[in-house]
């Protein structure tokens, strides 16, 4: 029986045991297999959505080509026949632009200019202009330039007879009217893949001028997916829309030669790559590329298991689908291997352990048969029973009454610092040494974050912190160091996601031999006295900026009234000159001009003066309705000189059938001009590449008439409050102009706001009411 009892102890371990190794084997092999080919999915997945941010980012400065041609044609570079000027535009274009090839312009007349990289050449670039004359002759020179724009080489060609009104990017861009894709095609002259951009470019009396080309030599989409690492053997291609490989890691495996000589891109069902084909020929034979949605799946080829994933197109103007393929067995291939050494381990261990535990459960099982036998020794009478009983049972009773001692005793500290714990009118929790986790909370902290006691257990400290306090203990350990002492005010996260301010001290508890134990923190909620503190500095800031308003409003005030005088003395006297002008028999004419100009300015100033004075003094002044669209065109106007020194272009776009509106005119103008000031000021800081254009867009509904400023700035801070009195962005800014501005449309039945739609600058908007004419009744 008592052998018996040890056999089935170290059986039943070892048996334990090696059941528990091979479920944790099999469970393991099985999650961490699926996992992995999860990880395989992801990874196929991320390697498509780099491919297609990679692809976008190196074609996205060929729209930068399309901005060139608006620029060109805005500045009159490519309406003029200066070609010569034409031609070094296009260069330095070229040389900033690696992954341009060439770039070239056709005007309506069949003339032509053409840069392109020539590192085969005399020069590393070559030009060739095609002009024509007024009575329609052409000639054709080829020029080879260093990269310093100097000529090494110039010669006629008059045998070229090439005509860009006739090539498919010229009829395409002319015929949309906007910027064009080519499908990917290999360039003749370099032989590598590429693709063609081309934008038209507009006169403004004469309709299309011509239209720019870019081409752009797509091979280093390849070498950047030759250098992603895929498992052992995975691959990643580009496919375009009529199933053609555009790029791959072996870039000689797209090309392949047409009857004609030529060179074209191969089909995803003829590639050398035999993988590729099983992967997505069936796709492409079916029509079913490009996919509307990412696509994952998985195939068979010559008995190996690979996972594939297709990403939707890039964009509609490049149809191009990224696909992406791995065998199975570069994420799982380990794992299967390992699963069936692991297996054999197991029934090692499980032989070894039996061993170990025979013998370990014979020693443990000792005492107790030793106690047996002299109990049956007794019962036969062989021995007395004052018989010294074995030494191992002495000390395991002696063992046994200590244990009992100290565990009565730990019990009735444990009970009355539990009591004191649990009803303690302050939070107090116990955070374990290590994981940093609460082992204990009692009631009051548990109220204190709205949450059960039972949820706290577990949690860390750390997790309930507001992330703006949190900073201290982004340590996870921290409240656990043995030198930990914390006593500060922050703030936490209660159960309903509202923040709670609180004061916490912590200290970690020691044993008698320095070793930490745990942490006790205890925490009271100061919410309210909190929410009271920022109430009065509210009211402390309120207070100042009315103080600070008024004192504003007297200034403003008299200063309208101080200037008012000046300026009618300026225009009385640009009027008297005019009238000596005139006896004079007329006079100068610009001088008229210029006195007649003086005249008008004076009197708008006063205007705007005298508006500003009654907006402060809250004056009626009654809306009269007025042309919008004249308004907008003074102003540019007004402000044209700051442009000017600002290198700022001033751009507008107005419906034909833009409606009158009603509103105080000077006050209008007077926001109008506010923002196209701050929109200059914004931009006259920029880089001189920087681009430096406003522009001023109107539409109109049925009620009110949107007039929206845009400019290419550094744009707004988001953490900026920029229609709240005396916040600004300018050094020397008081923070008024705005604020005003956002008044006056308001007094005037509109609004003013900030669009944030804008990828770059800044985009005010501001409504106006559209004039409605009274439609007096028919009297019969």
């Amino acid at each position: 029986m008592m052998k018996s009892l040890g056999a089935l102890l170290a059986l039943g371990l070892a048996g334990l045991q090696f059941l528990a190794v091979l479920a944790v084997v099999f469970s393991s092999y099985i999650t961490s297999q699926k996992a992995l080919l999860d990880q395989a999915r992801d990874l196929l997945r991320d390697v498509g959505a780099n491919t297609v941010v990679h692809s976008q980012g190196f074609l996205n400065p060929a729209e930068g080509a399309a901005q060139l041609a608006a620029r060109l044609a805005q500045n009159e570079v490519v309406a003029s026949d200066d070609q010569q000027r034409l031609e070094q535009l296009l260069f330095q274009q070229l040389q900033i632009t690696p992954q341009f090839a060439g770039l070239y312009y056709g005007n309506e007349d069949g003339g032509f200019v053409y840069v392109m990289r020539s590192p085969d050449e005399p020069g590393v670039f070559r030009s060739k202009i095609i002009a024509i004359s007024a009575e329609g002759e052409r000639s054709t020179r080829l020029i080879w330039r260093d990269g310093d724009f100097n000529i090494l080489r110039s010669q006629l060609d008059p045998a070229d007879r090439f005509d860009p009104r006739t090539r498919p990017w010229y009829i395409k861009a002319q015929a949309e009217r906007a910027i064009i894709w080519t499908d990917p095609y290999i360039f003749f002259s370099s032989q590598q893949p590429g693709i063609t951009l081309a934008a038209p470019v507009f006169e403004v009396e004469h309709g299309v001028r011509g239209a720019i080309g870019v081409d752009i030599e797509i091979s280093m989409i390849s070498v950047f997916l030759a250098s992603l690492n895929i498992g052992s053997n995975g691959k990643a291609l580009i496919i375009n829309s009529n199933g053609d490989v555009i790029a791959h890691p072996d870039q000689d495996l797209i090309k392949t030669a047409t009857d004609e000589g030529g060179l074209r891109f191969a089909d995803i069902r003829e590639i050398g790559d035999p993988i590729a084909r099983a992967a997505f020929g069936p796709l492409a034979a079916s029509g079913s590329i490009p996919v509307a949605q990412e696509t994952a799946s998985e195939f068979v080829y010559e008995g190996n298991r690979y996972v594939s994933n297709m990403m939707p197109v890039i964009s509609e103007k490049l149809p191009w689908t990224i696909a992406v393929y791995a065998p199975e067995d570069d994420f799982t291939g380990v794992i299967k291997r390992n699963r069936a050494m692991n297996i054999w381990l197991a029934v090692l261990v499980a032989v070894v352990t039996a061993i170990v535990g025979l013998a370990l459960a014979d020693f443990i099982h000792r005492p107790v048969r030793a106690f047996a036998v002299r109990t049956a020794l007794i019962s036969q009478g062989e021995i007395d029973a004052d018989a010294p009983a074995p030494k191992t049972y002495r000390e395991l009773e002696r063992a046994n009454e200590a244990l009992v001692q100290e565990i009565v005793a730990r019990h009735a500290a444990e009970r009355e610092y539990g009591e004191t714990f649990n009803m303690s009118s302050r939070g107090m929790a116990q955070i374990a040494h290590g994981s940093g986790n609460f082992m204990r909370v009692n009631q009051r902290f548990a109220e204190i974050l709205g949450y059960d006691r039972d949820q706290l257990i577990g949690m860390r400290f750390a997790d309930l912190i507001h992330p703006d306090d949190a900073a201290p203990f982004a340590d996870s350990g921290i409240l656990t160091k043995d030198d930990f002492v914390l006593n500060r005010d922050l703030r936490c996260i209660g159960a309903n996601g509202e923040a709670i301010w609180v004061t916490v001290n912590a200290i970690t508890i020691l044993d008698q031999n320095g070793k930490a134990l745990h942490a006790v923190l205890t925490m009271d909620d100061i919410t309210q006295n909190r929410h009271a503190e920022e109430q009065i500095d509210r009211l402390n800031k309120d207070l100042s900026h009315l103080a600070r308003r008024d004192t504003m409003g007297q200034m403003a005030s008299g200063l309208a009234h101080e200037l008012n005088q000046p300026l009618t003395a300026i225009a009385q006297n640009a009027d008297s000159a005019l009238v000596l002008l005139d006896r004079q028999g007329g006079g100068n004419p610009e001088l008229r001009d210029i006195l007649t100009e003086i005249e008008q300015q004076s009197l708008r100033a006063g205007d705007i003066i005298r508006a500003l004075r009654g907006f402060i003094r809250k004056d009626e002044f009654p809306p009269k309705p007025f042309s919008l669209e004249d308004l907008l065109k003074q102003m540019c106007y007004l402000v044209r000189a700051e442009a000017s020194d600002a290198r700022v272009t001033i751009t507008t776009s107005l419906p034909d059938d833009l409606p009158r509106v009603v509103a105080n005119r000077v006050q209008i103008a007077q926001v109008l001009i506010n923002l196209l000031r701050n929109a200059i000021e914004a931009m006259a800081t920029q880089p001189d590449a920087a681009p430096r254009e406003i522009g001023i867009a109107a539409s109109a509904s049925e009620e009110f008439v949107t007039v929206c400023v845009t400019d290419s700035g550094p744009g707004i801070a988001p953490d900026l409050n920029l229609f709240a009195e005396f916040e600004t962005t300018k050094a020397g800014g008081m923070g008024l102009g705005l604020s005003i501005c956002r008044s006056i449309a308001g007094n005037n039945g509109g609004s003013l706001w900030l669009d944030d739609s804008v990828s770059r600058g800044a985009r005010f908007c501001f409504t106006i009411p559209v004039y409605q004419p009274k439609v007096t009744p028919l009297q019969d």
